[in-house]
């Protein structure tokens, strides 16, 4: 076993924390004041920005005490936001180890690529801290497994940023299911369209002088420096991202096995390849999986590139069952009887689009008050680390049936890949030397 402080040194690369904006007057409201947690927003690129505005909805007990992001031009942007939309100066630093390091910061929320997620919410956990972690959780399914422990261990709270499970609306139909809305529920489809462009083919290229490289690689192993990776490209390489399906398949997929009622199921299939372009892009741009259990079946069909609608929605999860249907997406639900008449439906008042990158909505916002209060209150979490883990290691073993090319049968209590020992060897991954979380 491993201590936290051996755990930092093993990590230490020597990049150094940068601080900027951090006017002395607000930083001392910051570091006086007990009423309000303290949070620090790590990975401030495309999703931090939803972190940012959940965390500005909730105010009045909550505040961004630390920014952090391995570039400079994206920490300072995003530092420079913070002041005008908190009306108090965060202190920004490259270096996320400074900020764990730190007594007065009580929840970080991390929205960094992927490959990140897990080693820094362990780090988080054993320095003390509360954790939100975007989804997907982890890289990997033995990473999953390895939060959910470091979770159970370091007995602080941890949530996933699947943000659906705080919908009001969402909350009320799944309730409505489980009353009979649609009898039986046995068939959950969930699918995402959007129209993403080629990436191109990168060239190894100089690092831009803002970037600490190789604190941004972090826990991979190290690769050249290329000029179509970065800043939201990278979710396309393996080494580094998880594909569409983990990007925003999870969010749908979660959905629908809450609305059947199902964990692990007993086997998966993908089929799918990248048909649209050709280009560096390392997964599918399109893809078809399906999840089988005893007596239910859940899909989830991918388009990254095409963007023709199912039920005229860029995504979006249909339950089906004995007694009719229901479909829901971010801003409402409907219900149909068995032959496809809709019997009534529910709208937000909101619109949601898959080309938004960013994705601030009044679901984040609800989803962070959600966290504040369970770490405040002690109110339930909607989306604990086990319960987020599962659809993200369902999509994960997706992810390695396409690779594989051939149907994975799992065991139902943690998703283990049974008599397949190669399909088993993309279980987990490598780790540059000394990088590698542990508990």
């Amino acid at each position: 076993m491993v201590t936290r402080r051996e755990f930092i040194d093993a990590l230490a690369v020597g990049a150094a924390g940068l601080v900027l904006g951090s006017r002395a007057k607000s930083y001392r409201q910051i570091l006086g004041s007990n009423d309000r947690l303290n949070f620090a927003v790590i990975g401030l690129n495309s999703r931090g920005y939803a972190h940012l505005a959940g965390l500005k909805a909730n105010k009045g007990t909550a505040r961004i005490s630390h920014v952090c992001d391995a570039d400079g031009d994206i920490l300072k942007k995003f530092a420079e936001t913070t002041q005008r939309e908190m009306g108090e100066a965060p202190a920004a630093e490259k270096d996320f180890r400074k900020i764990l390091e730190r007594k007065d910061v009580d929840a970080v929320s991390i929205a960094s690529p992927d490959h990140w997620h897990t080693p820094m919410a362990v780090a988080a956990l054993q320095a003390g801290k509360h954790v939100y972690v975007e989804k997907p959780c982890s890289h990997n399914p033995a990473e999953g497994a390895l939060l959910v422990q470091a979770q159970e261990k370091y007995q602080k709270l941890v949530q996933m940023g699947t943000q659906q499970r705080s919908s009001p609306h969402t909350i009320e139909v799944i309730a409505k299911l489980r009353d009979g809305l649609i009898g039986k529920p046995y068939y959950a489809k969930a699918w995402y369209s959007n129209v993403r462009k080629s990436i191109g083919t990168g060239k190894e290229a100089p690092v831009p002088a803002p970037l600490d490289w190789d604190l941004w690689q972090g826990p991979a192993p190290r690769q050249p420096y290329r000029d179509n990776l970065h800043p939201y490209n990278w979710h396309w390489f393996r080494i580094y991202g998880t594909g569409e399906s983990l990007n925003n398949g999870t969010h749908e997929v979660d959905v629908c096995r809450w609305a059947l009622g199902v964990d692990y199921p007993k086997s998966v299939t993908a089929t799918g390849g990248r048909y649209h372009f050709k280009d560096d892009w390392q997964f599918y741009d399109t893809l078809l999986t399906s999840f089988a259990y005893d007596d239910a079946m859940l899909s989830w069909e991918g388009k990254s590139c095409e963007g023709m609608q199912f039920y005229g929605r860029d995504r979006g999860s249909a339950i089906m069952g004995t007694g009719g249907s229901v479909v829901i997406d971010r801003d409402g639900y409907e219900v149909y009887d068995l032959k496809g008449n809709k019997k009534s439906e529910f709208k937000a008042g909101s619109t949601t689009s898959s080309a938004d990158l960013q994705g601030p909505d009044s679901m984040t916002d609800a989803h962070f008050a959600n966290f504040i209060a369970a770490i405040r209150k002690g109110e339930k979490l909607n989306a604990p680390i086990a319960v987020g883990n599962v659809a993200v290691t369902m999509l994960q073993l997706s992810n390695i049936a396409w690779q594989t090319g051939r149907e994975l049968h799992l065991d139902t209590k943690d998703g283990r890949i049974h008599n397949d020992p190669e399909a088993m060897k993309l279980w987990a991954r490598d780790y540059e030397p000394g990088w590698a979380p542990h508990l």
